[in-house]
């Protein structure tokens, strides 16, 4: 009899742990794909094979990277580009680190008040949707300049697979499915011509992208000047301005991908280099890991009320700043070593009670003085070398702007957007900026981009990322946290319900599930306002965790249809 109980029980438990994976986060470990030397994890099944097959060939990380994103091109036109931008941060087997910029930048005709009417107000959609959001490219140049520094492989040989997978098709996804069924009127809206994601293509269906094919393979042939001086520029300019935009093939000829210094910063004994301006993340992350450094967050125990609201109060400190001093570094001074000292830091953190909220209405941006001398889509990659990259690419909104360049095969950004229309308005991602993000010709907009690689013991710990706008940062954040803290293997860090709080507007948004009713009720009570909605997904991670043994494990997100891939 108590043989049968025991058996009984264990069949009870079995069926109480098939859950979703983030109601399971912290009951049941999940461990994510596991690999010997090498893997990437991206946001396409297709596109992690590509780079893996790049991998094996003996390609290294940054040959496998370039695949990788001219694979997500094709696989995820969502996000996936040659017509947006991104950053990439990485670390040699030898512990040099360093980051490439290739993000979009303002056409030279771009103005301080171009999406303003005569009475100052903004004009609705002008900077998110249609050939005036586009901003200049600049993908292929910086996939051209990595590989340039790093690659080991002919470009020919990285391109030809995703070119490959553009003629043989794409298999339409239940997610991308029901995406382009909500996205599909504004294609029509804003293109004078059909394009092929208007048709009311299903799951299990196949898209052969065949006019992106050619122009991949224009580039194969005649290299990154292709895309920015030959026929496809001729293609995008001839479009784009027939649709009432401002580019110029002077704007595409100028446009240069940059070599930037990483911002990078101790906590506790993790080493985490992240991206500098002009994305805010590796600054607005900087600013957060130091101001909760100072408190034992691991006792508080995952998303409890005090560490909930400890994260926020960090979290709201460092988005104001990011609204006031951040910009694009060739535009503009910033105060980068006093943003990320723990001292200013913890002055920030003085008000900071555990009785009730501090109201984002009574905080401003830090006092300093004098400066010193969602849609996106993230992939991390590790090669056998030991050499890892973080990269994060973009068209901004869901499919960019929605402008198509039919000839071409590809959308263009909606980048524009990322500026201060208006310094003190929200942009589409309900984030303020002030005159330091505000438009000027040849200047890059700033970003939310966080692609992450952290060190432990002088050694790769894990590459991490995220798409998501606004949410991009804290998504990063709450992973580090997750394997560091409170000791999650990395893809129950990635499945872990997340939330998100980023100044104004003065709301704490919650996953739908996860967070009981118990601790949204005891925010409440100390003054936080609670947002939690059915379909609000914050961040879709791609990491990978070098584990204790020397092998690494993968975390893909089950937000999207992410995957990893190794050997």
């Amino acid at each position: 009899m108590k043989k049968i109980l025991t058996l009984f029980a264990i069949a009870f438990l079995f069926t109480q742990c098939k859950v979703n994976p983030v109601e399971n986060a912290q009951n049941k470990k999940i461990t994510g794909f596991i690999a010997d030397s090498a893997m990437v994890v991206s946001a396409r099944e297709e596109a992690s094979k590509i780079g893996v097959a790049i991998l094996k060939k003996g390609g290294n990380a940054f040959d496998a990277m370039i695949a990788t994103e001219l694979a997500l091109a094709v696989a995820y036109p969502f996000a996936g580009n040659i017509g947006g931008g991104g950053f990439m941060v990485y670390r040699t087997n030898d512990g040099k680190t360093g980051a490439l910029d290739y993000r979009e930048k303002a056409p030279q005709a771009a103005s301080k008040n171009m999406y303003l009417d005569e009475n100052g107000n903004i004009i609705q959609g002008k900077s998110t949707l249609g050939a005036m959001a586009v901003g200049v490219p600049g993908t292929v140049d910086g996939l051209f300049k990595v590989h340039e520094k790093f690659g080991s492989l002919p470009f020919s040989e990285l391109i030809q697979p995703a070119i490959d997978l553009a003629n043989k098709g794409v298999v339409v996804t239940k997610k991308q499915a029901e995406r382009l069924a909500e996205y599909r009127h504004f294609f029509s809206e804003v293109n004078d011509t059909k394009i092929i994601l208007d048709n009311d293509w299903k799951e299990g269906d196949t898209i052969k992208y065949v006019k992106l094919a050619k122009t991949l393979e224009r580039i194969r042939d005649f290299g990154r000047d292709e895309f920015y001086k030959g026929e496809t520029a001729d293609m995008l300019v001839n479009y784009v301005q027939k649709l009432g935009g401002i580019i110029t093939k002077t704007d595409l000829e100028n446009y240069e991908a940059k070599w930037r210094t990483p911002i990078e910063f101790n906590y506790k004994d993790l080493k985490i280099i992240s991206m500098s301006p002009p994305s805010s993340g590796g600054i607005c992350n900087a600013q957060i890991f130091k101001a909760i450094e100072p408190f034992d967050i691991a006792s508080y125990g995952h998303n409890s009320l005090k560490s909930v609201q400890l994260l926020t109060e960090a979290e709201r400190r460092a988005y104001a700043d990011r609204s006031f001093y951040l910009g694009d570094p060739d535009f503009v001074k910033i105060p980068i070593d006093t943003l990320i000292s723990s001292k200013y830091v913890q002055k920030r953190m003085a008000n900071f009670s555990w009785d009730k909220a501090t109201p984002s209405s009574t905080l401003k941006h830090g006092k300093i003085t004098g400066y010193e001398s969602d849609e996106t889509t993230h992939y991390s990659i590790v090669d056998k070398y030991g050499n890892s990259i973080s990269a994060t690419t973009t068209l901004n909104g869901a499919y960019g702007s929605k402008v198509f360049v039919s000839e071409g095969g590809f959308f263009l950004n909606n980048e524009m957007d990322d500026f201060s229309s208006k310094p003190g308005t929200p942009n589409m991602f309900g984030l303020v900026g002030a005159e330091a993000n505000s438009i000027e010709p040849g200047k890059r907009m700033l970003s939310s981009m966080t692609p992450t690689i952290v060190e432990k013991n002088n050694q790769f710990y894990m590459s991490v990322g995220s798409p998501g706008g606004s949410t991009i940062i804290t998504s990063v954040l709450q992973t580090i946290l997750n394997v560091y803290e409170f000791k999650m293997g990395m893809q129950d860090a990635v499945n872990a319900p997340r939330f998100h709080h980023q100044w104004l507007p003065d709301v704490v948004t919650f996953e739908p599930k996860g967070f009981d009713s118990l601790l949204l009720n005891q925010l409440q009570e100390k003054g936080y306002q609670i947002k939690q909605e059915n379909s609000v997904i914050l961040g879709k991670v791609d990491a990978i965790l070098r584990l204790p043994n020397g092998k690494l494990e993968g975390g893909a997100d089950y937000r999207g249809d992410d995957k990893a891939v190794g050997f």
